[in-house]
């Protein structure tokens, strides 16, 4: 089941249940937020709530597409209580990938890099027991709501950024119900763009590089993320040509840790569990265009496609001037 949020052609918030092209209004709610929290309130799962709800009135996606009226397939209303983090070194990449990096993890745990040392700690110990705890994950904040974007909307970078760069990730969409427990409204597709130049200065301007946008959707998948996810990431020109193209897998099958895990892990602290709020958490990729040497430009499109959820995501790539804030003294 796949969710997706929009606007009418006179700017009303809608939601509704895709299939295909098509996008049924469900009746009720016009928002994701709202009902998740009604389905919390009542006990009932998400997609009987939906079914039961869902009306006769249609959209086509692909107008709604073209006209730009797409949004962020789950957001809160005041953007500040929105959290959206991450965490990274929990993929496997492919067969090959897989099989250097376990050579490379299978020396002296001295003389390995602080990376090499969490990697190795994911996959020994990321996928512990049902109902224990695993090896603590890397994780990283990367803003509130205010820098979630949707399909469609681009994908701004400071001026004063080296790189601005694709990560095709999975996120999870989760709302913190009245009484502070986190509920996973669904899963999204997503793009978790970084800096990778200033990141590779020092791994100590890791913070520094995720600080920017993000974009996820067009739509949620609702229930459980398939073990195996295939997908494509690509790179279009500024005439729309592809100019680089990678398939990426994800899925607990290609992780070092599982789901669960990764959750137990952003969800142990009470900071996170405050009634209300909402959690964009994005799991990591092992497949970037910039670890085979492309430098994207403005003005250059991102897409990122896993049929699993349905219509790609789209993000040009622009640059903001940047506006230097000069701290007064009270």
């Amino acid at each position: 089941m796949l969710l997706l949020q929009f606007m009418n052609e006179h700017g009303g918030r809608l939601v509704g249940l895709l299939q295909d092209d098509v996008i049924r209004v469900i009746e009720g709610y016009n928002t994701t937020y709202a009902l998740a929290q009604d389905a919390i309130r009542k006990k009932v799962n998400l997609a009987e709530l939906v079914n039961a709800t869902v009306g006769n009135t249609t959209h086509s996606y692909a107008d709604v597409a073209a006209a730009g009226r797409v949004l962020p397939p789950l957001d809160h209303a005041d953007e500040a209580h929105c959290y959206v983090t991450g965490t990274g070194l929990t993929h496997l990449g492919s067969a090959g990938a897989r099989d250097a990096m376990h050579k490379k993890i299978g020396g002296d745990a001295d003389s390995l890099s602080d990376s090499m040392k969490m990697f190795r700690l994911g996959v020994e110990g990321g996928k512990p027991a049902d109902g224990t705890a695993g090896a603590q994950p890397e994780w990283f904040y990367k803003g509130d709501g205010s820098i979630v974007r949707a399909s469609g909307q681009p994908l701004r970078m400071p001026d004063f950024a080296l790189d601005g760069g694709e990560e095709p990730e999975i996120a999870g969409l989760y709302v913190i119900g009245d009484d502070g427990q986190p509920y996973r409204v669904g899963y999204a597709i997503g793009n978790e763009f970084s800096d990778h130049v200033t990141e590779r200065q020092n791994y100590l301007y890791l913070a520094h590089s995720k600080l920017r946008m993000c974009s996820v959707g067009p739509a949620l998948l609702v229930g459980e993320l398939p073990a195996h996810i295939d997908g494509t990431s690509r790179v279009l020109d500024i005439a729309g040509k592809v100019r680089w193209e990678k398939a990426f897998v994800s899925g607990e099958e290609n992780m070092s840790h599982t789901i669960a895990n990764l959750e137990h892990h952003h969800f142990k602290y009470p900071l996170f569990k405050r009634p209300g709020d909402v959690h964009v958490h994005f799991f990591g990729t092992a497949t970037l265009s910039f670890a085979d040497g492309v430098s994207v430009a403005p003005g250059e499109t991102f897409e990122i496609e896993a049929p699993a959820f349905g219509p790609a995501l789209r993000n040009r790539l622009d640059v903001f001037p940047t506006e230097f804030a000069k701290v007064s003294t009270l």
